[in-house]
């Protein structure tokens, strides 16, 4: 499996095990009021960034491009970025706002850039 599937793969299990301790957080106190940065986190950080990391193994001519590890690193400063500004939101905070407009952005470009991955084209193989 190539280094970038195994790194994509590896955190998106880290971000659902901490997902779904806080599901569970959640469900044990009765107070959803997190619901939306868990299934954020749960959405992007689990599905989307596992899904990456298949569609990169199957591709391994595209892992082994460097625009693979850039976009695993803005997508993921974006989840960093987003997922504490969405919790600051939710609590009231106004300064969470911005914090999760701008992981929002980051996370935007990253799926933009791995739409990018999936369209370039690479060289044959053969």
């Amino acid at each position: 499996m190539p280094r970038i599937s195994q790194m994509f793969i590896g955190t998106a299990v880290i971000y659902v095990i901490i997902g779904m301790l806080g599901g569970i957080i959640m469900g044990a106190k009765q107070d959803f009021s997190l619901a939306p940065a868990h299934a954020h986190l749960n959405l992007i950080g689990w599905v989307s960034l596992a899904l990456m990391g298949f569609y990169y193994n199957a591709n391994p001519a595209k892992a082994e491009s460097r625009l693979a590890l850039i976009q695993f690193w803005i997508s993921t400063i974006g989840l960093w970025i987003m997922i504490p500004g969405l919790v600051l939101t939710l609590r009231g905070a106004p300064a969470g706002e911005p914090i999760v407009i701008l992981g929002s952005l980051i996370t935007l470009i990253g799926m933009i850039l791995f739409a990018t991955a999936i369209f370039r084209k690479t060289p044959s193989l053969r």
